[in-house]
């Protein structure tokens, strides 16, 4: 049996934890890898060879962070598929789709290369007589990041690329249900020149990321995952004096107004609800179609449904993969039968898929859709994370920003219609992080930054991009005065400008 390790001081670390997981091949179900979760004793090894990196790290100068990332994002690019390989193998998303996540982590670098131009400060002279200011960046320190199962390349990136960039050490603690690609990142950035220390990954449960929330010597904190959990880990975090960006699940609503496109409006439902198998925080999970689009919509929606092709990530034909688990496909299942019960209307029921050979213990279950979906059923309520559209109607516009704005959730929403006017006058209404206009995913490119409003976000800080700089920075201002002392004096007097 495979045995992943930690990363730590810039190297493998074989484990002598008492506490193991298993790491399973979703689209089989065999257990195809152990991984340790952390012991006391590893996780302080790994902080306190962190806080000994960042010391020195974030001292070195920008030209050779520049050329640390450069670097690494040549590497990443020419591993792209033998990432994308590992990807499938632990999380069983499709090929294709793992190289998208990989092309959106490589935006993140990219960005981060451009770090001589995001750390500059600011200067002012003469703000008073002889008294000049300034303003510079400075690393926080030692980071860590939490990261969810669904994007093991992606995500990382999101924190890493920036965090790295502004001079700190970053400790990752990446999902135990596909631990492997962190180790892989960690490979390519030591390959790339990073020094020993600055990237650490320690593999680990809840406890490991309890232990880390605590810990004195990391100053601030990265996650995403779902909305209870996001909610703790910002309040733990801030508890202990850290600063914490905490991203949290999502409902996303896609509107189809009357007018919209019929059939660009079904690819991207299908395509945004099923991609992946739902298992991302920006999937489209419910469609709110407006007037008498309805019908022709899910008729449309349903006729595509019919031909995805659904199989094992690493069979270049298949278009969805398996779930992560089989205690969540099992979830997933719950949620249609439940739907059924509530009085909605089960169009397509994924839960009929059988496959054959290998598969047929995998953790697959097939696409759902669910129409007449209303608030109050755990369908529409609840993030599911897999596989399942579910179908509101409402008569007019006005209706359907309402529904929108008063879910708990605010990450991502998308609207599809010819008018320009009503489009302006969503995106100034609804209360979402990312607006999308006939667009069904609008995952902010690396130049901007990403998060969500309401229970989706806890903290004010976005991830990546702009915000990731300022996440991940502490500015200071100087005030600078050269006196002649021939003219120095006392003066209790509060300091003047003029």
């Amino acid at each position: 049996m495979r045995k992943i390790t930690h990363w730590i001081g810039g190297a493998p670390s074989e484990s002598s934890s008492e506490r193991w997981g298993d790491v399973f091949d979703p689209a089989t179900g065999a257990v195809q890898a152990t991984v340790p979760f952390a012991s006391a004793a590893e996780i302080e090894a790994a902080v306190a060879s962190a806080r000994t990196a960042a010391a020195t790290w974030g001292a070195s100068s920008m030209s050779t962070r520049t050329e640390v990332l450069f670097s690494f994002r040549h590497l990443v690019n020419a591993h792209r598929h033998e990432l994308a390989e590992i990807i499938t193998a632990e999380h069983g998303k499709v090929h294709g789709d793992a190289l998208g996540e990989i092309s959106r982590g490589l935006e993140n670098i990219e960005f981060a290369c451009g770090l001589g131009s995001h750390l500059r400060g600011g200067f002012s002279s003469q703000v008073s007589g002889g008294v000049d200011v300034s303003s510079l960046r400075q690393a926080v320190g030692v980071v860590a990041g939490i990261t969810p199962f669904n994007f093991p390349v992606m995500v990382p990136l999101w924190m890493a690329a920036n965090a790295l960039a502004c001079g700190n050490a970053m400790i990752l603690k990446p999902s135990e249900k596909d631990p492997s690609p962190a180790i892989r990142l960690a490979e390519l950035l030591s390959e790339a020149g990073l020094p020993e220390g600055v990237f650490t990954v320690l593999q680990g449960d809840g406890d490991v990321v309890g232990a880390l929330l605590e810990h004195p010597d990391i100053d601030a904190v990265s996650f995403v995952g779902s909305t209870p959990i996001a909610k703790s880990i910002y309040s733990r975090g801030t508890a202990t004096g850290k600063r914490v960006q905490a991203l949290g699940g999502a409902k996303n609503h896609m509107v189809v107004l009357p007018d919209a496109d019929l059939g660009v409006a079904a690819d991207s439902a299908v395509s945004a609800a099923y991609g992946s198998a739902g298992e991302r925080c920006m999937a489209v999970s419910v469609v709110v179609a407006v007037g008498d689009i309805a019908d022709p919509l899910i008729e449309a929606i349903a006729d595509r449904m019919d031909k995805l092709v659904i199989g094992p990530g690493s069979d270049p034909t298949s278009e969805m993969g398996p779930l992560i688990t089989g205690e969540h496909r099992d979830k997933v299942a719950g949620y249609v039968a439940g739907a059924e019960a509530d009085g909605a209307t089960v169009v397509v029921d994924g839960r009929t898929l059988s496959l054959a050979g290998e598969a047929k213990d995998g953790f697959f279950i097939g696409a759902s859709l669910v129409d007449h979906v209303r608030p109050g059923m755990a369908v529409y309520d609840d993030e599911i994370f897999g596989p399942v559209l579910s179908v509101v109607r409402v008569g007019t516009y006005a209706e359907a920003i309402d529904l929108v704005n008063a879910n708990q959730y605010g990450n991502g929403v998308a609207i599809f219609t010819r008018d320009g006017g009503v489009a302006r006058q969503f995106t100034a209404e609804v209360t979402c992080g990312m607006v999308g206009v006939n667009v069904p995913i609008p995952v902010p490119v690396a130049t901007y930054s990403f998060g969500g409003w309401k229970d989706s976000l806890f903290g004010d800080a976005h991830m990546y991009g702009p915000a990731g700089i300022d996440f991940y920075t502490r500015t200071k201002v100087v005030t600078t005065r050269w006196p002649d002392p021939a003219t120095s004096s006392v003066d209790l007097g509060f300091p003047k400008t003029r």
